[in-house]
This record gives C-alpha cells, sequence and structure tokens, in this order.
C-alpha cells in the first residue's frame, strides 16, 4: 500500500514537473520570440493568447515523440472548436454542396423579401481551422446582418494542397449561387467574404467567377486580413510585425509553402526573396511594390530589399505562386475592373496590412468601389476574437460590427 501511495505521488510529481516546466518554456519562448510594438490593443492579452497556441504546439511535438499522435492532429483538435447549441434566431444546418461540408445559417426571423446572402471562408492559414472554431463569428454576421450565411469547410493543407481549397470554395459558391432561391436568398444580392487565407480564397474565388456569365454577378467582396501574394516577404508590413503575434513572417511562408506543396524546403529561399526570378519580379513591380503603400504605412521603418537571383530548381517548385488563383493580387487589370463593390479590413500590426493595402489601390485604380477599415492597435486575427470571454479584445468587436454595417448597407 505504501509502495502504491509512493509511486502515485511520484507519478503527479512528475506530472507537475512538466507541467510547470511547459508553462515556464512557453512563456520563455514568447518572451525571446515575439515582439508587440506599443500601441497594440491589450497587449498583456495577446501574450497570454500566443502562449496558449505555443504550449497547445509543444504539447503536441511531445505527444508526437512518444508516438500517441501528429503535433498536426493535436493541434487542429485544440483549435477544431465545437457546434454550439441551438440558437434562438438562426436555423442552422450542416449539408453538402456538391461534396463540399458547408453549414448554413438561417435567420428565424420573417423577412419581408429574399435576404442578402454570405459565403464564409474561415482562416487558418490553409492548414488549420473549420466551420467549428469560426461558427461564433458567423452566428454573429447572420443574426446582426440579417442574412443567410454559409461556411464552407474547405479540404486543408498539407493533406491536400493547391488548388483543392480553391476548387471547394469556387464548387461551394457556384452551387449557392444557382440554388440561393431555395435559401430564401436573392441571388443577385451575394457576398463572399473570409479572414486571413479565407480572404485569399474569397478574392481568388470572386476573380474566377468574373469569367462565368452563366451564374449571377457577385454583388460584393470582404476581405478580412487576407493574404494576397506569396512573391515579397520583404514588404514593410512584414518587416515592421516580422515577429508580432498572432502571425510570424516566418510562420505565413510556411502556411504558404504547406498550401503551395505540402512541405516548407525551400522556406528560407521564399523568406530572401530568391524563389522567384528578377525578369518575373519586375513584371510584377507595378502591382507588387513598396512604392504603391501609402508613406505613414513605412514610418515604423523600411529597408528596400535588393533582388536576388534565383535557382530555376527552387522556382520550379514554388512558380504556381504566381498564378492569380494563389496570388489573387497578380490578377491582371481587365479582371480586377471587373471585380464587386469591397470591403477590406487591416490591422497595423500584421505582416499582411500590406497585402490589403496594394490591392485596395488595384481595386481602386480599376474603377471598383472600395470600403476600407484600419485598426490601428489591431493585430492579425482579433475580428475571431471579438466575443472570448475575459480574452476578448473590444477593437476586433468594432472591426465586425464595420463589417455588418457594411452588409446592411449593400
Amino acid at each position: 500500500m505504501e509502495f502504491a501511495y509512493a509511486l502515485l505521488v511520484l507519478v503527479l510529481a512528475v506530472f507537475i514537473a512538466a507541467f510547470i516546466l511547459l508553462v515556464v518554456g512557453t512563456i520563455y519562448f514568447d518572451l525571446s520570440n515575439s515582439e508587440i510594438p506599443p500601441g497594440v490593443d491589450q497587449p498583456v492579452k495577446l501574450r497570454i493568447i500566443h502562449c496558449i497556441f505555443i504550449g497547445t504546439a509543444v504539447l503536441g511535438k511531445v505527444l508526437e515523440k512518444l508516438g500517441l499522435c501528429s503535433q498536426l492532429g493535436f493541434t487542429r483538435s485544440m483549435r477544431w472548436g465545437k457546434k454550439l447549441g441551438e440558437d434562438p434566431k438562426l436555423f442552422i444546418k450542416d449539408l453538402q454542396f456538391e461534396e463540399v461540408p458547408v453549414r448554413i445559417y438561417q435567420p428565424r426571423a420573417p423577412s419581408a423579401g429574399r435576404r442578402r446572402g454570405v459565403i464564409y471562408f474561415h482562416g487558418g492559414g490553409w492548414v488549420f481551422g473549420s466551420i467549428n472554431s469560426h461558427e461564433p463569428l458567423c452566428r454573429y454576421i447572420a443574426r446582426e446582418s440579417e442574412s443567410v450565411v454559409v461556411s464552407v469547410e474547405y479540404r486543408l493543407a498539407p493533406e491536400h494542397t493547391y488548388p483543392a481549397q480553391h476548387e471547394d470554395c469556387l464548387t461551394a459558391t457556384t452551387h449557392f449561387m444557382k440554388t440561393a432561391e431555395d435559401y430564401g436568398v436573392d441571388p443577385a444580392c451575394i457576398i463572399i467574404s473570409g479572414d486571413s487565407a479565407g480572404g485569399n480564397l474569397a478574392a481568388a474565388v470572386c476573380q474566377t467567377l468574373v469569367s462565368r456569365p452563366d451564374l449571377p454577378k457577385v454583388h460584393a467582396q470582404v476581405l478580412i486580413y487576407p493574404c494576397l501574394q506569396a512573391i515579397d516577404f520583404n514588404l514593410p508590413a512584414y518587416q515592421q510585425n516580422c515577429g508580432v503575434p498572432l502571425l510570424f513572417r516566418e510562420r505565413m511562408a510556411f502556411y504558404v509553402l504547406q498550401y503551395l506543396k505540402g512541405d516548407a524546403s525551400c522556406l528560407e529561399d521564399v523568406l530572401e526573396g530568391s524563389h522567384i526570378p528578377v525578369d518575373i519580379k519586375l513584371k510584377f513591380r507595378k502591382w507588387l511594390s513598396a512604392d504603391n503603400i501609402p508613406k505613414e504605412f513605412k514610418v515604423r521603418g523600411y529597408k528596400p530589399k535588393v533582388p536576388i537571383e534565383c535557382s530555376n530548381e527552387v522556382y520550379e517548385e514554388v512558380k504556381k505562386c504566381c498564378e492569380p488563383a494563389f496570388s489573387p493580387l497578380l490578377a491582371e487589370d481587365a479582371v480586377v475592373r471587373q471585380l464587386p463593390e469591397s470591403f477590406i479590413l487591416t490591422c497595423e500590426h500584421d505582416v499582411l496590412r500590406d497585402d490589403a493595402l496594394l490591392y485596395k489601390k488595384r481595386l481602386e485604380d480599376g474603377g471598383v468601389p472600395v470600403t476600407w477599415y484600419h485598426i490601428e492597435n489591431g493585430f492579425h486575427g482579433i475580428i475571431s476574437l471579438f466575443d472570448c470571454g475575459r480574452l476578448s479584445f473590444p477593437a476586433g468587436k468594432k472591426g465586425l460590427d464595420n463589417i455588418v454595417n457594411f452588409l446592411r448597407s449593400i
């Protein structure tokens, strides 16, 4: 009996020690690798959330070493979220749009006419995220804008690489456009939206649908801190915010490569900018250049990068990143001019800020009406943290309300 008790105490002590080590290591990693600049909304909360993300990844790695599960699988399960209970203001159904899983949110209140429809593509670096993780966001949009919202469960990388995600989102969108009236939606009032990687997919799907005269014209697009190019990871925003949670510069390049080809074997080349030939960079310079970014977004520091030659071998691996379906910022002017009215949300302390600013300029130059909302004290992912109890961010809620107001106005 005494031996069993001693063994239990020993096991408990080891568990507590391991837990303390995990917490201390997580805090040390956060403090030594991240940088939260002055002006960020509620920096302590941001550090706590970042530490939770780091701790989840570290614990996943430990479990992988023990042979219990993969780090990716564990991290996904922790970030997956869960389906919430019934909503008194919404009918919620899980459906399949031509084999693509979707979740549809329909207001219960009667409507005098057909409602607007909102297609939503979740963020998560094309690797994480789900219709569950973005359920609170989609419910809020559906309730507050009185819209029918369709959240799409597209396939994830690295198991499925480009263009699988784009194809899933396009399939779900075209199906909804053809059947919109079945859900009480006006086919002429469908908005395509998404955040982060989902913003990339939303922009790409909108561009693809420009060449589909058989379908209703997309009414608007909503792009929330979208990733729109994989050519230049040294724009001012990448330099200024390279270590700002919740999205580091290196991590963004890692996600791009997972989406593109399922591994990050040429990560350093991508970060250095040596993955694309100089002549191709020059071709895209009219659209992708720090010169097109307003001066006020360079005051926190910017050092232009000297173009570096790349090897043919590396370029062959990543050349698909130059396709507009992967990098919507690189679409031809003739396509951009046909895009619908747009809402673009950016955050000052976000590596993807300049992608959106450059796209905003392209849209405006093409005569497309743009509503822009910039969160001065915001960081990447803040919109999803609008309703997380004590870890909520008022700036995220304000940004989300601006999106809702835009939807109600069109």
